[in-house]
C-alpha cells in the first residue's frame, strides 16, 4: 500500500489497541502504543533509502529483505526496544511488543494484495508474491480509516467498539475483493473471443472498484493489454517481444538483471542506431497514456558493450533526456 494508507492503518491499530485493558488504563501506554504502531506500520518501507544507491538497487530490493520473516521480527524488536529505552523500561513488554508486531505484520500482509507484491516468504523463497486484489491506493480502505480516526479524535465514538467493528468490516471487504478478483478472471476468459489453449491472464486492480486492467500472455509469447469495465472487455495493445541478439545480451547487464528479477511481465524490444542498439524492457502490467513507463533501458555499442542504462519510472521524453546524459 502507499505510505498514507500505512499511516492511517498504524493510527487505526492504536485505536484497536484500546481493547487491551492494560493499554486503555494508562494514557502513557496509549501514547507509547500510538508511536509504536505508527512507526511499525512504516518501518518496512525504510528500504526506500535504497534509492540513494540507484534505481536498479532500489527496484531489486524494495519490499524484499525488509518485508521478510526475519525482518518482521527485527523491526518489532528494534521498535519495542527503543520505546523501552525512551520510557526507561517502564512499558509492559508483552503488550507493547505484541501490538507493534501486529502493525509490522499488517504492513507486509496488505502489501501482498497489490500488483507490486513483496518477498514475504524470504528466506525460504525469493518469489515475488503479488495477489492483484487491492490497488496500491484503495479509496475505501483509506477513507474508512480516516473517518474512524476523526470520530475517535472528536470523542464521538468509543475506540474499543469503533475499531473492532471497522476491522471486521474491512476483513469482509478484503474477502469480497478476493472473490471479485477470481470472478473477474473467469469473466475475462468467457468474454475473450481470441482465447486459445495456453493463454494465461492476470487481472490488475485499479483505483476504481469496477475497472480491472487485464494482461494476457498468449501462447505465442505476445502480451495483450486491455481492461474490463463491468461486462465489457477491451483490448488496447498487443506487445511483441523481440528475439534480437541485443535483447539476449542485455540480460547480462546488472541494471537489466535487477529489472527482470523484479517482474515476470517484461517484454524486450530493440532499436538499431548508427552507434549501436537501444534495448528497452517494459513491464506490460503498467500502461499509462499509451506508454509503459516502468522500464529497463540499455544502450549498447555495436560490440554489445554498455554505454548507458536506466531502470525506473519515466515518460518517453524524460527517459530520452536521462539516457542522453548517461551516454554522453
Amino acid at each position: 500500500m502507499d505510505s498514507g494508507t500505512h499511516l492511517v492503518m498504524g493510527i487505526g491499530l492504536a485505536g484497536l489497541a484500546m481493547v487491551d485493558p492494560v493499554i486503555s488504563a494508562s494514557p502513557t501506554l496509549q501514547t507509547a502504543m500510538l508511536i509504536g504502531t505508527v512507526v511499525g506500520s512504516q518501518a518496512p518501507d525504510l528500504d526506500n533509502l535504497l534509492r540513494l544507491k540507484g534505481n536498479a538497487c532500489y527496484i531489486r530490493n524494495h519490499r524484499g529483505v525488509s518485508h521478510s520473516i526475519p525482518a518482521i521480527l527485527i523491526w518489532t524488536a528494534a521498535i519495542t526496544g527503543l520505546l523501552q529505552l525512551f520510557y526507561k523500561g517502564s512499558l509492559p513488554w508483552l503488550h507493547i511488543g505484541g501490538w507493534v508486531l501486529l502493525s509490522v505484520v499488517l504492513h507486509v500482509f496488505t502489501d501482498l494484495f497489490n500488483a507490486y507484491g513483496t518477498q514475504a516468504m524470504r528466506p525460504f523463497n525469493e518469489k515475488w508474491i503479488s495477489w492483484n486484489i487491492i490497488h496500491i491506493f484503495d479509496p475505501v480502505l483509506f477513507t474508512v480509516h480516516l473517518i474512524a480516526i476523526l470520530l475517535w479524535a472528536a470523542g464521538l465514538a468509543d475506540p474499543a467498539v469503533l475499531f473492532p467493528l471497522m476491522y471486521i468490516g474491512l476483513t469482509l471487504y478484503y474477502v469480497w475483493r478476493t472473490l471479485s478478483a477470481k470472478h473477474t478472471l473467469r469473466k475475462v476468459r468467457a468474454l475473450d473471443r481470441g482465447y486459445h489453449s495456453g493463454d494465461t491472464y492476470i487481472a490488475i486492480p485499479t483505483i476504481s472498484l469496477s475497472i480491472w486492467n487485464i494482461v494476457k500472455q498468449a501462447s505465442d509469447g505476445a502480451f495483450h493489454v486491455g481492461n474490463l469495465r463491468n461486462n465489457s472487455l477491451r483490448w488496447l495493445d498487443k506487445v511483441h517481444c523481440s528475439s534480437h541478439p541485443a535483447v539476449e545480451k542485455s540480460k547480462n547487464d546488472p541494471a537489466i538483471k535487477a529489472f527482470l528479477y523484479f517482474t515476470s511481465f517484461a517484454c524486450g524490444d530493440v532499436k538499431e542506431h548508427h552507434w549501436g542498439y537501444e534495448v528497452r524492457w517494459s513491464d506490460v502490467r503498467y500502461r499509462h497514456r499509451k506508454q509503459y513507463p516502468f522500464v529497463g533501458v540499455l544502450m549498447m555499442n555495436k560490440q554489445y558493450e554498455t554505454v548507458g542504462s536506466y531502470v525506473g519510472w519515466l515518460s518517453d521524453e524524460r527517459l530520452m533526456k536521462r539516457l542522453r546524459m548517461d551516454t554522453y
